[in-house]
C-alpha cells in the first residue's frame, strides 16, 4: 500500500509536485482557492494521473496520516493549514527540499541555488546558460519550473533559483555551490523584519561544508560577513579588484575586463547585459562555472550570446535613437536603484510606481536627482513618491493615468533611454510584474515615432 503524502497549493510547484509523487505515493493536493478560479486541464491532468483533490477547503480527512506536506513557497508562514500540520506532527517542506534529499547521496544531478534579493533570475538564467555549453543543466526554482519537472531528464545539475519563502520551508538544503547574489528589504512582514528575511537565506550557506562551495558578494556588507560563520570553501566576487586581499579563487573587474583569479575572462564591454549589478551576476556565473571545470573559452562564449531575461532591464527596442528598457521585475525601489545606476552619463526618463510597498525611497530618490532627467509617475504610488521627490528637490515629475500615456510623456523628451522600473508591485492596475512588463512591450514595439510636442 502507497504511503499517503500531502500537497499543499494548486500552483506551479503544488501541480509539479503532484505530477511526480503521483507515481510513488498516494498524493493528495488540497487548495483554499475555489475550483473554478483554477486551471481545468491541469485538475483533470491530475485526477487523471489518480491525485485527490479539494478545493475551498483544508480538510481534516486530506491532512491525517500524511508522511509528509509539500508546500507551495507562498503559504504564509502563519497560515492556519502550517499550525494543523504541526499539530499532527506532518513534516512539511519545499520542493526544493524534497528533490535535495533525493539526490544528496547520488553523484548526479548535482544541485546550485542561487539566492539573494536582487539579481537571481538572470544569474540563475546565465548560469544554466554557460553550463548547457557541456552539461544538461536546466534552470529551475522560483525561476518558473519546479525542480520535479527535470528529474526525468536526467540532468547533470539543476540550477534552481531559490526565493526566501523556498528557504523558509526548506530544513536540510545545502547544495554544492550557493550564490548569494545581494541583501536589500524586501517581504520584511512575511519573515518579521531584515533579520528574518537574511537568516532564511543565510541558512542554506550555514550547513554547507568543507565539501561546499559558497560565491558571495563581497561589496554586500552582510553577505560579506556571511563568510565569518561558513565552514564551506568562500570565494567572493568584487567589483573593484584593489578590495581583495587575495584574487585566488574570486572573481573581479580590473582594467575593465572580469578576471578569475589572475585568469582574464571577458571584457567587460563584450558583456551583452547592462549594469554593474549585471557584472556582478556574470561573475557568480564564472565562479561557479570553473569550480565545475568549465573551460574559459567556452564560459567567455557563452556570456556573449546571452539575452536579458524577459522584466529585467530588456531592451525592448530602439526608436529615434531612444533605448525603450523593460525593467518591471523591479518591484521594491531598491531593484529600481540598480537598474537607475546602470545608467551612468545617459540622459533617461523614468517611468516609475504602482502598489506601494511603503519602504524607504531615501536612496532611490538619490539615485533619481544623480541620473534620472524626468520622472513619469503612475499608479497609487504616485502622490507620496511625488510628495517625497518634491520635498527633496527634485520637480520634473509628470503624472499619467495609464502605463501607455507614461511612455508617451517619457518619449516627448527624446532622450537616450526610457526605462520602466517601477519600484512598486503591480497590483494596482496589473495582474502581476509579467503583465506590467508585457504591456510596456507591446505599445513600444506598436510605436511608429516619439510622440511630437
Amino acid at each position: 500500500m502507497k504511503k499517503k503524502v500531502l500537497v499543499v497549493g494548486f500552483s506551479v510547484t503544488g501541480i509539479a509536485a503532484a505530477r511526480y509523487l503521483s507515481n510513488i505515493y498516494d498524493v493528495y493536493l488540497t487548495e483554499d482557492k475555489q475550483k473554478d478560479n483554477c486551471d481545468p486541464a491541469k485538475i483533470k491532468e491530475l485526477e487523471n494521473l489518480g491525485v485527490r483533490l479539494e478545493f475551498s477547503n483544508h480538510s481534516e480527512n486530506f491532512i491525517h496520516d500524511s508522511a509528509f506536506a509539500i508546500i507551495s513557497p507562498s503559504i504564509p508562514r502563519n497560515a492556519e493549514i502550517l499550525k494543523r500540520l504541526d499539530k499532527e506532527n506532518i513534516e512539511y517542506f519545499s520542493d526544493l527540499e524534497y528533490v535535495f534529499r533525493l539526490i544528496k547521496e547520488k553523484e548526479k544531478p548535482k544541485m546550485i541555488v542561487v539566492t539573494g534579493t536582487n539579481g537571481k533570475t538572470t544569474t540563475t538564467l546565465l548560469m544554466s546558460h554557460i553550463f548547457s555549453k557541456v552539461y544538461n543543466s536546466p534552470s529551475c526554482g522560483n525561476v518558473g519550473t519546479s525542480p520535479f519537472e527535470h528529474l526525468s531528464g536526467k540532468p547533470d545539475y539543476l540550477i534552481a533559483e531559490a526565493s526566501s519563502y523556498q528557504l523558509n520551508y526548506s530544513n536540510e538544503l545545502a547544495p554544492k555551490i550557493a550564490v548569494f547574489t545581494n541583501l536589500t528589504p524586501d517581504h520584511l512582514s512575511w519573515h518579521g523584519g531584515i533579520d528574518g528575511y537574511f537568516e532564511a537565506k543565510a541558512s542554506i550557506f550555514k550547513r554547507m561544508d568543507i565539501k561546499s562551495h559558497a560565491i558571495l558578494n563581497f561589496d554586500d556588507k552582510r553577505v560579506k560577513k556571511l563568510s565569518d560563520e561558513l565552514k564551506c570553501n568562500v570565494h567572493f566576487f568584487a567589483l573593484d579588484k584593489s578590495k581583495l586581499s587575495d584574487v585566488k579563487g574570486n572573481c573581479y573587474i580590473d582594467n575593465n575586463s572580469i578576471y578569475y583569479g589572475e585568469k582574464k575572462i571577458i571584457d567587460v564591454n563584450d558583456v551583452p547585459i547592462v549594469g554593474n549589478h549585471n557584472l556582478q551576476n556574470v561573475m557568480c556565473c564564472v565562479i561557479a562555472a570553473v569550480l565545475e571545470g568549465i573551460d574559459i573559452d567556452v564560459i567567455s562564449q557563452a556570456i556573449k550570446s546571452f539575452k536579458a531575461p524577459a522584466h529585467r532591464c530588456e531592451l525592448i527596442r530602439i526608436l529615434d535613437n531612444t533605448a525603450y528598457y523593460n525593467d518591471s521585475k523591479a518591484t521594491n525601489p531598491e531593484a529600481s536603484i540598480v537598474a537607475i545606476n546602470s545608467f551612468e552619463g545617459k540622459k533617461v526618463v523614468l517611468i516609475a510606481g504602482g502598489r506601494d510597498k511603503n519602504t524607504s525611497l531615501d536612496e532611490f530618490i538619490k539615485s533619481v536627482k544623480e541620473r534620472i532627467s524626468k520622472v513619469v509617475l503612475i499608479g497609487e504610488a504616485t502622490k507620496r513618491f511625488m510628495d517625497e521627490l518634491y520635498n527633496s528637490g527634485y520637480t520634473n515629475i509628470v503624472h499619467a493615468h495609464s502605463l501607455e500615456e507614461a511612455i508617451d510623456l517619457a518619449s516627448l523628451d527624446k532622450p537616450d533611454a526610457v526605462l520602466l522600473s517601477p519600484a512598486c508591485a503591480s497590483f494596482d492596475m496589473f495582474k502581476n510584474y509579467e503583465e506590467r512588463g508585457e504591456a510596456f512591450r507591446r505599445y513600444v514595439l506598436s510605436k511608429k515615432q516619439l510622440v511630437s510636442r
